[in-house]
């Protein structure tokens, strides 16, 4: 039976310390949760600056549905596209300051329909190696040649660049990379495709709402500005809400909306959503206190777990991977966090790099230094 053989795969995987397992969450994200039936505190959420659960944007999401409804109802190109889309694309623009952007209902399909809208047989698409699984599955999808590049070598890059001859040139890169929270080279990549005349597509689901200029993102934080870049954000991480958008230049939109398949063949998010995302920018805009907390806890956490005997891999960013190598390994110290009642995920291959397996510690505005100096605590125990 086909079944016996997808269990022995599974088997397999467990016997790697591979097989994923969800955690069931009760109640709102939060620096403190109930997950499975226990209180636990967390390092292991997305929500950087802790407006998952902020009460304005809960006001305002329920005000939001009372005006429009709950389901959009269509797609963006029947019926389903709302004032509120607008506003929200408009807010959006202004915000990382492009001319235009586009709403989409994940980070993932805005990266798989912007990438094959706009390459295809004949060019070429240009990879980071540690790239997000989306943007991997979207050079795959778009039938482009592909050419990864070491993560962060920009020499390498600038040779690829300089052997493709003919078509359209896409550099694609996340800005802060999910797993390992460094930043990329962003100007640097900017350089070489003005050079090579590319595009150069930021991911920057990480970064928007945390970094740069009232946390308008990577782009700010390196002070970049080009038509050539095409910027996509998430809307469901620092953000606090859900999906995604992409800004660019007026033409690169108007060829999404004609050619982007997970936009014209979805059906458009509530788009009570968008109201809340609009409070939501508001509050990242006004949001320094929050950042410079965030800051403080990342200090703080890099300081306190500088003699451990795991290496903390080099980030500045929220995302603050503690590098353990072994699988069983690392899924033995979650667990003891987790026996101490600290919730940080292990993140394992095929996730990481081989070898790599690690917790990925998220740090949030929302946690207190208290927060921080007890898991300081717990990975100082539990490495004795």
């Amino acid at each position: 039976m086909p079944f016996t053989q997808l269990q022995t795969e599974l088997d397999e995987r467990a016997a790697q310390g591979l097989l994923r397992q969800r955690r069931m969450i009760a109640g709102p994200q939060s620096p403190h949760v109930e997950v499975d039936g226990r209180l636990l505190l967390s390092f292991s959420s997305n929500d950087y600056l802790g407006l998952a659960n902020h009460p304005q944007m809960i006001k305002v999401l329920q005000q939001g549905v009372l005006q429009h409804g709950l389901g959009a109802g269509a797609a963006h190109l029947v019926s389903g596209h709302s004032e509120a889309h607008h506003r929200l694309e408009q807010r959006l623009a202004a915000f990382v300051e492009k001319p235009a952007a586009l709403l989409f209902s994940t980070g993932y399909m805005a990266n798989l329909g912007a990438v094959q809208a706009l390459v295809g047989r004949g060019d070429t698409v240009f990879a980071d190696k540690l790239n997000h699984a989306s943007l991997n599955d979207a050079m795959l999808l778009c039938r482009a040649d592909v050419k990864r590049y070491r993560h962060g070598d920009t020499a390498q890059l600038a040779q690829l660049l300089e052997q493709a001859k003919s078509g359209r040139k896409l550099v694609i890169t996340d800005a802060v990379f999910s797993m390992d929270g460094d930043i990329a080279p962003l100007r640097e990549l900017l350089a070489l495709c003005e050079k090579h005349d590319a595009w150069l597509y930021v991911d920057d689901a990480h970064g928007f709402g945390v970094l740069g200029n009232e946390g308008r993102g990577s782009l700010s934080h390196f002070s970049l500005a080009s038509p050539r870049i095409i910027y996509m954000a998430t809307l469901g991480k620092a953000a606090g809400v859900f999906g995604a958008f992409v800004a660019a230049e007026q033409v690169v939109i108007d060829t999404m909306v004609n050619h982007a398949n997970s936009y014209v063949y979805t059906t458009a998010t509530p788009p009570a959503l968008s109201v809340a995302v609009l409070e939501s920018v508001d509050l990242i805009e006004q949001g320094a206190a929050l950042r410079s907390h965030l800051h403080g806890l990342i200090g703080r956490l890099r300081e306190g777990l500088a003699d451990l005997p795991w290496r903390l891999m080099p980030s500045d960013t929220a995302i603050q991977p503690l590098l353990i190598g072994d699988n069983h390994k690392a899924l033995a110290l979650s667990e003891g966090l987790r026996e101490r009642g600290i919730w940080v995920a292990a993140i394992r291959p095929p996730t990481v790099p081989q070898g790599t397996a690690r917790l990925r510690i998220t740090l949030s505005a929302a946690h207190s230094v208290a927060d921080v100096d007890r898991l300081i605590g717990a990975l100082h125990e539990l490495a004795c």
